[in-house]
């Protein structure tokens, strides 16, 4: 096989010289500061994955399953390729510049004997730009038939495997062998990624699992996941027991495409519901905010080649056979149906359809025919043969019951016919229905569309003068993705036999002037909608999303499937141990400023109360007289005085600050007039209403502020009561002195000024007029509240009242995402592991100015 080089190979193919010299290995794009940062941000073996080039073309890596190409043995077993022309990876390049390469990497639909693969994928790379993925045969089956086909697909159509006999359970083996072909095109990929401008565009279905693997091989791969299927409601998608393994792997990439709204909303629905992941629409552009990166949706139908289409309908097979198909049936209305064979595309309503119409319209018989073209199908069960088996069936019962010997009004082509034949028949059908229960996109009717636009020598044909104005008649399911682009349409519910009677009888109905004025709006639509026009657009918003790939810090966490990168601020550092303690034990006067929940205790946590480890490091602190010790939170005073009893020395401010005592023996402060709280009177019975209305929701009551809580509420519906509950709070409480904010999980309404950002101020501030101005400044939070403290903390780095000292600041967010904080460490442990380690080099330090140690210890402190 090719080697990891494979890359420069697409230089060899060129027709320049290779070059065997090796390239000078790039400098991080992110210089770090020795001793704050314990571990870098780059990955030098991601980095040795990408070769450089010296070519300054733009390549885009095109990856699906399968390879656009036509693939053939001869009885002597040689293989020949050509490319599909019809394939719509090969199409898409339409939308790009000239200049661009685009290179392929996917399966082949034939095996390929493994002594025979090097000089296969030699030859496809040289003349087709194609890198092919070998997969083991039994792996293909186990992959593409197995869980893509069996578990995959069914699922992502509404079908549930209920019973044992109707579908199949969830196999645990498939799933590792999507995860091992997932793997394989992967290399591949890597294989042929040649500079960081290449962009990688991975297809559909298949492979969701790609954006992992590669993400984890190239933290800022430049990399777009369009899924051509539809996306299942959350409802549906839950079900799946590797959902959230899927969803994060999507979330690797930087856009996702979908053909409707629908399919991005379940995409979102779930994302919310399962991950607990917000989104928001900035400016036309869907994001989900997913640690420090920003996810793009596209919202996007594909199109056709028109210009393909165009030329196979001038062909003289083409136009020969439009002739002969409009000669025989001469004087009847000629309806259209092509579909897969498979269970969700509604062959046998369709026909059920037909039969209805008949049964109800004597008048229509011996003058309406359906020609249903089936495509072969792309997989094999028990379910398409039974699709078969009924399909004929209610064939045959409608030709015996309504036929003649000279008229049949169903007619099956149920054998593969070339694609020239199959655009005549678009060409010559008064009317075209797509019935599918449950399709992704459907481009049939785009097709039949421009076909029915016809052309000079078709018009001579019909007799028609170059002025002639075209007609064609839709019928779509409302459950076909190309349904809401197609207004001009019959839109029917396939499941409804009578609909589709009547959708068929209004069709026979229609005058020409209707058929001309909405084949004209569709035919607007898909002229300017094209492939071309979608891939352009799908490449210049991958652009726009890749664009601050160099601004952030990448750092890798999680393992296997649940690896994902977070995206940082370059000035963001995790905190190192020894910086940190050898700052603080530098500094001769330390203000520290501690968040509660989340910070010291985890957020999880059903306790809430401090651990006996927490007090005694909090003592430990405060019985420094170099330290003054805050702690600072949205908790009630009443909560946070009984908890911290033990600790006489330690500061409090409590509910963001309206509070504040500066120690046990010290009494409670405000600099806020406690008279003006008559909002509450307001307030109170509007939230009242609302948890009255959303089941798992609460109030919190608080001396300054009224808390509204949707934790234990269904996700989506919290959030939207949320929302309205804030805009109801701000219309009735707009002459009041308070604020409405959402946090996480709640809606608070608290008194103007109020934020632990001003309470960290006027502590600092204090401080300093007593004389103890503080030459160390820590504060550690976890939420959106101690944003404000990070911002507080960290200005004063410039404050003139702290000069001539300036204090070293140490503000620390818990848990890697973005901040204003400019440190962080990963979670509560380790926040006690800080503040532990610098009790523990304080005491020492006394001890050793004491004399009260042993050489024992000495060791052990300088270790």
């Amino acid at each position: 096989m090719v080697s990891k080089s494979y890359s420069n190979l697409l230089d060899m193919t060129s027709g320049d010289g290779f070059d065997f010299r090796q390239p000078f290995k790039s400098l991080p794009r992110v210089v770090t500061s020795p001793g704050i940062i314990s571990d870098p941000d780059w990955d030098t073996r991601s980095d040795g994955d990408s070769v450089g080039s010296a070519s300054s073309t733009e390549r885009k890596i095109i990856v699906a399953n399968f390879l656009p190409l036509n693939c053939t043995r001869d009885e002597a077993g040689q293989l020949s390729f050509s490319l599909d022309d019809d394939a719509l990876l090969v199409q898409l390049k339409h939308g790009f510049s000239n200049e661009t390469d685009v290179v392929y990497v996917g399966s082949l639909k034939v095996q390929v004997d493994p002594s025979e693969q090097d000089q296969v994928a030699q030859k496809l790379l040289r003349e087709y730009r194609c890198i092919p993925t070998f997969l083991p045969s039994d792996l293909q089956q186990q992959f593409y038939h197995g869980f893509c086909k069996q578990q995959l697909w069914p699922l992502f159509h509404y079908m549930l495997p209920i019973c044992l006999d109707k579908g199949e359970l969830f196999d645990r083996n498939l799933f590792q062998a999507y995860v091992r072909a997932n793997k394989l095109f992967a290399d591949k990929v890597m294989e042929a990624i040649n500079t960081d401008d290449d962009y990688v565009w991975v297809h559909d279905y298949h492979l969701m699992l790609l954006p992992t693997f590669l993400r984890k091989r190239l933290h800022r791969i430049k990399l777009g996941f369009f899924l051509h299927s539809p996306f299942p409601s959350s409802e549906i998608y839950r079900t799946l027991p590797v959902r959230d393994e899927i969803l994060k792997s999507l979330l690797n990439a930087d856009l996702i495409g979908f053909q409707t709204f629908d399919y991005a909303r379940h995409f979102l629905s779930c994302c919310s519901r399962l991950l607990g992941l917000h989104y928001e629409s900035k400016r036309g552009y869907i994001g989900i905010e997913y640690f420090g990166r920003t996810v793009s949706l596209k919202i996007l139908s594909v199109g056709v080649h028109v210009g393909r289409l165009e030329s196979v309908l001038k062909l003289p097979a083409t136009v020969s056979k439009v002739q002969e198909i409009e000669q025989k049936y001469k004087g009847k209305m000629l309806m259209l149906g092509v579909d897969d064979m498979d269970i969700f595309k509604g062959i046998s309503l369709k026909l059920l359809g037909l039969e209805l119409l008949l049964e109800r319209n004597p008048k229509l018989r011996e003058k309406v025919v359906l020609v249903q073209i089936i495509n072969p199908a792309r997989s094999t069960g028990k379910d398409v043969q039974e699709a078969i088996t009924e399909t004929l069936s209610v064939s045959e019962r409608i030709n015996r019951k309504y036929g003649s010997s000279g008229y049949k009004p169903v007619v099956l082509i149920d054998h593969r016919i070339p694609f020239y034949e199959k655009i005549a028949f678009y060409a010559a059908s008064d009317c075209c229905i797509v019935n599918a229960v449950r399709d992704g996109m459907n481009l049939v009717p785009y097709e039949y569309t421009v076909c029915r636009q016809g052309n000079e020598e078709i018009d001579k044909l019909r007799g028609l003068d170059k002025h002639t104005s075209h007609t064609s008649t839709l019928i779509v399911s409302e459950f076909v993705g190309c349904s809401p682009s197609l207004s001009g349409a019959f839109r029917v519910n396939p499941w409804s036999v009578d609909d589709v009677a009547d959708a068929l009888c209004h069709a026979t109905d229609l005058t020409e002037s209707e058929k001309r004025l909405r084949h004209e709006k569709h035919y607007r639509y898909v002229s300017t909608h094209d492939v071309a026009y979608w891939a352009r657009s799908f490449a210049q918003d991958l652009e726009r999303a890749c664009k601050d790939h160099y601004s952030r810090r990448c750092w890798a966490i999680g393992f296997g499937l649940n690896f994902r990168v977070i995206a940082l601020s370059p000035g963001f550092r995790k905190l190192s141990s020894e910086y940190f303690v050898s700052c603080y034990n530098k500094a001769s006067r330390r203000a520290i400023f501690l968040d509660y929940d989340g910070t010291l205790v985890p957020q999880s946590s059903i306790n809430k109360a401090p651990s006996a480890e927490v007090i005694s490091i909090l003592n430990a602190l405060c019985n420094d007289p170099k330290n003054n010790v805050f702690i600072v939170s949205g908790r009630g005073r009443d909560s946070l005085d009984e908890w911290f009893s033990p600790c006489k020395k330690l500061g409090i401010a409590a509910e963001h600050g309206y509070f504040v005592r500066w120690s046990k023996e010290t009494e409670w402060e405000s600099s806020y007039p406690r008279s003006q709280c008559e909002w509450k009177h307001i307030a109170e019975p509007v939230m009242q209403v609302y948890t009255e209305t959303t089941d798992g929701s609460s109030i919190e009551p608080k001396e300054s502020a009224l808390v509204w809580h949707y934790l234990d509420a269904d996700h989506d519906f919290g959030s939207c009561q949320a929302k309205e509950l804030q805009d109801h709070l701000e219309r009735v409480l707009s002459n009041e002195p308070v604020v409405v904010k959402c946090g996480h999980y709640i809606v608070e309404v608290k008194p103007q000024g109020v934020s632990k950002g001003l309470a960290v101020n006027k502590l600092i501030r204090a401080l300093v007029n007593n004389g103890k101005a503080p030459d160390f400044l820590m504060c550690i939070g976890n939420d959106r509240s101690d944003e404000d403290m990070f911002e507080s903390i960290n200005g004063m780095t410039s404050n003139a009242a702290l000069s001539p000292t300036v204090p070293e600041v140490f503000a620390c967010s818990v848990g890697q995402k973005p901040s204003k904080a400019k440190y962080y460490v990963d979670d509560t442990s380790e926040v006690i592991r800080l503040l532990k380690n610098v009790t523990r080099t304080s005491s020492q330090r006394e001890d050793v100015s004491h004399g009260r140690v042993t050489f024992r210890d000495v060791l052990d402190f300088v270790e």
